[in-house]
C-alpha cells in the first residue's frame, strides 16, 4: 500500500492529497504545474509537508501527528529524476557503484542489475558517451543498487525517443516483477500510465489529488 495524505503550500501554490493506493505501481497524472514533481519530492523527503502522513507498506516516512519525519537518506527511496543526473567525471560502473549498498544481503546485486538493464557494454564509458536512453538506464540501475523500499520515477521517458521509451517501459515492468518494488511515477503519457499503473492519482482541478484504480 502507498499512502500520501498531506497538505503543502509554498507562496500561492497549495497542494492537498488524499492518496491511498492498494496496488504496487502508482501513476501521478495531471497538467504541468499541478504539483506532481512536488509530490515526489515530499515523498522523498526533499520538501516538508505542513501536515499529514506518508507511508509505503509498513514503513511510515512522515506523520505530523506522531512526530515522524525521516530524513531523505533514511527513507531508502530510489529517485530517478527527469534528467539522469549522472556524475560526468565517473564511468558508468562508478556511477552505479556510487549508489550501491555494501554489505547488505537485501535487494539486487550489481551483476544482476547490469545484466538486467543491458549495461555490460557500457560499463567503462562516461556519461558524455551515452544516449539519453542509456543514461536513463544507468540512473535506474543506480537507484536499484541503493536497495530502495520504493522507486520514484519523474517522467522516465521524457528525454528519450519512442523506441528507447518502449525499451525503458519493458525494463520498468521487468523491475516491478523481479524485485516486487512499489513504484511511484509521474507521467503525461496515457499509454505509459495504462501499461504500468495499478492505481492513478489524478489532479482534478480542485487543488487536490485523488486516487482511482487504473483502467
Amino acid at each position: 500500500m502507498i499512502e500520501i495524505a498531506v497538505e503543502f503550500a509554498r507562496d500561492a501554490f497549495r497542494l492537498e492529497t488524499g492518496i491511498r493506493a492498494q496496488g504496487r505501481t502508482l501513476a501521478l497524472v495531471g497538467p504541468s504545474g499541478c504539483g506532481k514533481t512536488t509530490l515526489l519530492n515530499l515523498v522523498a523527503g526533499l520538501d516538508l509537508p505542513m501536515r499529514g502522513r506518508i507511508a509505503v507498506d509498513d514503513a511510515v516516512l512522515f506523520d505530523s501527528q506522531a512526530g515522524i519525519d525521516l530524513p531523505a537518506r533514511a527513507r531508502r527511496l530510489g529517485y530517478v529524476f527527469q534528467e539522469p543526473r549522472l556524475f560526468p567525471h565517473l564511468s558508468v560502473e562508478a556511477n552505479l557503484r556510487y549508489g550501491a549498498v555494501r554489505g547488505s544481503s537485501e535487494g539486487p546485486e550489481f551483476a544482476d542489475v547490469v545484466a538486467r538493464l543491458g549495461l555490460s557494454a557500457l560499463i567503462a564509458r562516461r556519461p558524455r558517451d551515452l544516449s539519453g536512453g542509456e543514461k536513463q538506464r544507468v540512473a535506474i540501475g543506480r537507484a536499484l543498487l541503493s536497495h530502495p523500499r520504493a522507486l520514484l520515477l519523474d517522467e522516465p521517458l521524457n528525454a528519450v525517443d519512442a523506441a528507447r521509451g518502449g525499451q525503458i517501459l519493458d525494463l520498468v515492468e521487468e523491475i516491478r516483477e523481479a524485485y516486487t518494488l512499489p513504484i511511484i511515477f509521474v507521467s503525461h503519457r496515457a499509454a505509459e500510465v495504462g501499461r504500468l499503473a495499478s492505481d492513478v492519482a489524478e489532479f482534478a482541478g480542485t487543488g487536490r489529488l485523488v486516487t482511482r484504480p487504473a483502467v
